[in-house]
């Protein structure tokens, strides 16, 4: 255990981890904020547990995309084809929750997305492919073969067809009624912090699939069994100095083989996610580029499971004003994404770095203006939230990102000798 750690001792040490403390300080001032600009604006729906709960919907299927790719690059294999093992995914849960059951469907979401990762590996650690071309590759090889697959599976079934499953039945629910009821009283309220905490609360008793709370509890599994394992120190380790791992009697193939399949099986799970709680069927189309999503949030989280949780909450929040809101909920963000570019570049400046601080700073002004100037946001603007919000968001924190340092780099075995 101990030469293992020395081999990835001698990385470059990660950037220092904020403790549990500053990160409740850090939730506590988010959720204040959020509720003077529901304040300020008038936006109610900016922090209500509608928006909350359909925030949780729409950010589990990108952080397990995410977080597929989180086991794949710590083993140092690059996988964009996230996206096309997410598709892989609904199909799966379409195809076996429709005619077997729901519960089925999660296995075969899981499934048909490892035979996505399954395909990558190959492709990469046994052939050493490039990871940017194989993954290309699947995400064109499964977007035709669930097309071919879906119309021979669901044409002339009732409420099927080429492009779609019939409905797919609910899997269970949850909710505190004791909770739900009182939290709601004190969220019609709109009492300034405390109808919002009201709203939190609310929307974590009310209505809950089963499925979302065991993805949630994913990001847990994956923390202990990658940085609180003997097991998970050897795989990163595979990410950090493959030759190094090696030469201490890692099975760095064997390693990277089980970090590619794992990461298939989640992003398929998030693909099942879409088809069997966002929606209750399968659809052609259905992952819109949630995958690329993903791994943009893994990306922003600095490969760790809490920053990726935290950035898919982002895009998924973004996401949900926008199909609820519109563009009356997107403009009342303007003034928060102004006033954070204006303290981004304050601090931008004072750490010497002059040249992206101006730039941040007409930037937040720029987006003050448009707020203060404006009443709406376009409806052909409004569905570029998302991805706008995933470029404004790396644009902003890449400098302060550091990938496993052997990510995407071609490994032989022996290399070591």
């Amino acid at each position: 255990m101990s030469v293992v750690t020395d081999a990835i001792a001698a990385a470059p040490a990660a950037a220092k981890k904020l403790s549990y403390g500053w990160v409740m300080i850090g939730l506590a001032a988010l959720l204040v904020l959020f509720s003077a600009l529901r304040v300020i604006t008038g936006a109610d729906d900016l922090a209500s547990s509608g928006t909350l709960r359909a925030t949780l919907v729409a950010a589990i299927p990108i952080g397990l995309a995410g977080l597929g790719g989180l086991w794949s690059e710590r083993a140092g294999i690059v996988n964009i084809g996230l996206e096309g093992m997410m598709i892989l995914g609904t199909f799966g849960a379409g195809y076996f929750g429709y005619f077997y059951g729901p519960w089925q469907g999660v296995v075969g979401a899981i499934l048909l997305g490892a035979a996505g990762g399954l395909l990558h590996a190959v492709a990469t650690v046994i052939f050493g492919v490039d990871h940017i071309v194989s993954g290309v590759a699947i995400n064109i090889i499964a977007l035709g073969a669930v097309q071919y697959l879906a119309a021979l599976a669901f044409t002339g079934v009732p409420g099927g067809g080429q492009t779609q499953s019939p409905s797919i039945d609910k899997l269970p629910e949850f909710t505190v009624t004791a909770l739900s009821d009182p939290l709601g009283d004190i969220e019609g309220k709109d009492w300034f912090v405390v109808s919002d905490v009201a709203a939190v609360l609310r929307a974590l008793v009310t209505n809950l699939s089963i499925l979302t709370v065991l993805c949630l509890l994913l990001f847990g599994l994956t923390f202990w069994l990658l940085w609180r394992t003997s097991f998970g120190l050897r795989l990163r380790s595979c990410g950090e100095s493959p030759a190094a791992a090696e030469s201490l009697g890692v099975n760095v193939i064997r390693y990277k083989f089980i970090a590619v399949l794992i990461s298939g099986g989640l992003a398929g799970l998030g693909g099942g996610f879409l088809a069997l709680v966002a929606s209750s069927t399968f659809r052609e189309g259905q992952t819109g580029g949630r995958g690329y999503i993903g791994l943009a949030a893994m990306i922003f989280g600095n490969w760790r499971p809490g920053g990726l949780l935290a950035g898919a909450g982002l895009f998924g929040y973004t996401d949900t004003l926008r199909l609820r809101g519109g563009g009356e909920s997107i403009h009342g963000l303007l003034l928060l994404v102004a006033v954070a570019l204006v303290l981004m570049a304050v601090w931008q400046i004072r750490k010497a770095r002059k040249v992206a601080g101006a730039v941040t700073l007409g930037i937040g002004i720029v987006i003050g203006l448009w707020y203060f100037f404006s009443d709406s946001i376009p409806e052909d603007l409004t569905g570029m939230t998302p991805y706008v919000t995933t470029l404004l968001v790396l644009a902003l924190f890449s400098q302060r990102l550091r990938m496993p340092a052997a990510d995407g780099k071609p490994y032989r075995k022996g290399s070591a000798g």
